[in-house]
């Protein structure tokens, strides 16, 4: 079977990148307050499928007890097998007699679940005609019917079909998240691949995650995944070159920029495709310097450049000499009061001044344990007073604050499934079901985050541990002692 068939998410908490949508819809289910008709509108393997069969394994189980009936709907649903699920391919079923057909059958109940579904796929390929007999019973559709559509294309539906309908938009996904989905995937599937490799065909797929997966099924039979593969299958992008041109740019390198255009030229790199990365990043920190009130003339002057030479460069005879004239006319001062462009994003500088620091760091003799250990007692000795003692059960209660102040939202999310098994040693060990889980609150960043909130309502520098609950049986913690994260934290949600 495909890979993204088999990491197809089942439930709300395998969502990648749709945390806005995710949210939304628990809470429409926890409170029994679903709609009879829905629109999910996004870029394509975003996810908008999955997320209607999910919805649909609540609202045909809805009301049922836990048992083998609703087991055998949820299995159904999944397999695609449930007569009572309809998934329907709006390209091949999109004239006027395939909607009457559908209309004269939803008039019979379910047979099986507590709810008919109708999954619309690539609605917007459905006729005028078509939309106009639907129209009636989407408004008004039997109680039981639930009608979800999805589309690529919000454009194309007819305001009146969006009216009747909760619209939810599908993001693109980012680049780390898919990045950490692919990694966990290899893990799975025992794929060897460089971090790299994983995040250029992260990149590549411009926030379509069934796509990234696709690419990777594609090359799971090599030895080890490299850099080199993935651009021997979906072509370079130059986006490797993006930093050195800006940075050109900046100082006013014109050699610099003469030969980065070669080495496109070289690899055979796309000017176009080269220019639209670029285009992006420079629209970024068009954005940040709008939200930061500072200076926009620059970034405006360099979109205006770069929009006529992606014009140009297709017509050109010589591509490579338009990129090369825009380049170069970013370095000459657009008037005598100004110096050449500062394109380079900050956060570009920011990193590698952090990378030299740790450089730093590390070639630094270590300090004496007993120095280090008065230096740290030292630090905390005052703060320590008023900070609350650290405990299971203090932690439990300050759980909320440190859910609220976790940053991204998809780490937030995997945070609230964990349990809270122990508190030991200043080391906080959580548990999670899921390995999924576990290993995006695990990741450097976000346990950084975590501890960082810690330490500043407890005022100690607390260690986070994240371990699966298979391997807490080897422990043996009290349940008593266990504590629901997702319980504590329920009043931020």
């Amino acid at each position: 079977m495909a890979l993204y068939r088999t990491y197809r998410p089942l439930n709300f908490a395998d969502v990648v990148g749709q945390e806005h949508v995710v949210t939304t819809l628990e809470q429409a289910v926890a409170l029994d307050r679903l709609s009879h008709a829905y629109l999910f509108a996004g870029g394509r393997g975003t996810g908008k499928t999955s997320m209607a069969r999910i919805l649909a394994k609540h609202i045909m189980t809805r009301g049922l007890p836990d048992g083998p009936l609703k087991q055998q709907i949820i299995k159904g649903i999944e397999e695609g097998s449930l007569v009572d699920l309809l998934e329907i391919d709006a390209a091949s079923n999109r004239g006027i007699d395939d909607v009457r057909d559908l209309i004269e059958k939803i008039q019979f109940s379910p047979v099986v679940a507590a709810a008919k579904v109708y999954i619309i796929d690539e609605a917007h390929m459905i006729t005028k005609d078509a939309f106009n007999a639907l129209l009636k019973t989407l408004e008004e559709p039997p109680a039981y019917a639930h009608f979800i559509l999805a589309t690529t294309e919000m454009h194309k539906i007819p305001v009146t079909i969006q009216s009747r309908c909760q619209t939810f938009p599908f993001k693109p996904i980012g680049e780390e998240d898919i990045v950490r989905r692919l990694q966990y995937i290899a893990d799975q599937e025992h794929i060897t691949a460089e971090r790299e490799a994983l995040r250029l065909i992260a990149r590549h797929v411009e926030g379509g995650l069934r796509d990234a997966i696709s690419l990777l099924d594609q090359m799971r039979s090599l030895p080890k995944i490299t850099v080199a593969d993935v651009e021997q299958r979906i072509g370079a992008t130059g986006h490797e070159h993006i930093e050195l041109v800006i940075d050109a740019i900046r100082k006013n390198d014109a050699p610099a920029l003469v030969e980065a255009v070669r080495k496109l030229e070289e690899t055979g790199i796309p000017l176009d495709l080269f220019l639209r990365h670029l285009l992006t990043l420079i629209r970024r920190e068009l954005h940040r310097s709008i939200a930061e009130k500072k200076s926009t003339s620059e970034h405006l002057r360099a979109l205006d450049v770069l929009l006529q030479a992606i014009r140009d460069v297709r017509l050109a005879p010589v591509p490579g000499l338009v990129v090369e004239a825009a380049l170069l006319s970013l370095c000459i001062p657009a008037s005598k009061d100004h110096g050449p462009m500062n394109l380079l994003p900050e956060t570009v500088e920011e990193k590698r001044a952090e990378k030299k620091k740790i450089k730093e760091e590390a070639a630094l003799p270590p300090l004496p344990a007993q120095e280090k250990k008065i230096e740290d007692s030292a630090s905390f000795s005052a703060a320590e007073v008023q900070a609350p003692d650290v405990t299971l059960e203090n932690l439990s209660s300050s759980w909320p604050t440190i859910l609220e102040a976790t940053v991204p939202a998809s780490v937030r999310m995997s945070l609230k499934n964990g349990v809270l098994q122990k508190v030991e040693d200043l080391k906080v060990t959580v548990s999670f079901s899921s390995a999924f889980h576990r290993d995006k609150v695990a990741a450097v960043d976000a346990s950084r985050t975590i501890e960082q909130v810690m330490l500043k309502i407890f005022r100690r520098a607390l260690k986070l541990e994240c371990v699966l609950e298979k391997d807490q049986d080897k422990h043996e913690v009290p349940k008593e002692n266990v504590v629901n994260l997702a319980e504590a934290a329920a009043e931020v949600f």
